[in-house]
């Protein structure tokens, strides 16, 4: 399936990402699913995708798009809310505002990380 879950003690298991989207920095996986929960635990922030990008010191870094309800949020407030709840390896190393609807989506609505990933590709870092 490709998908990544977590066996708890209680025997219950818990999703983890899609493995496809595993991100190795440092060698270290970063799972995105888990930097996206804490950036979407401000509620100023109405979406967040998170996709890699290679990087010659540490083989591929995370990258966040992230959409905000309130135009106030800095990218130091996201950069500081990921290292509070985040190890600094998996903290983002930038983020990109965009609007909500210019997330690119699939026809049942899930966030088409690759039309993201390409964005950058088309950018110098």
């Amino acid at each position: 399936m490709g998908d990544v879950f977590r066996h708890n003690d209680d025997g219950s298991l818990d999703f983890v990402d899609r493995a496809k989207y595993m991100i190795k920095t440092g060698g270290e996986n970063v799972y995105p699913a888990e930097i996206e929960r804490v950036l979407m635990s401000d509620m100023r922030i109405t979406e967040a995708a998170i996709v890699r990008v290679p990087d010659a010191k540490w083989g591929e870094v995370p990258v966040a798009f992230v959409s905000r309800g309130d135009s106030s949020v800095t990218e130091a407030d996201l950069l500081a809310l990921c290292r509070r709840d985040l190890a600094a390896y998996k903290c983002p190393r930038q983020f990109r505002f965009i609007d909500f609807l210019e997330f690119p989506r699939s026809t049942s609505g899930k966030v088409q990380r690759h039309v993201l990933r390409s964005r950058l590709a088309g950018e110098r870092m």
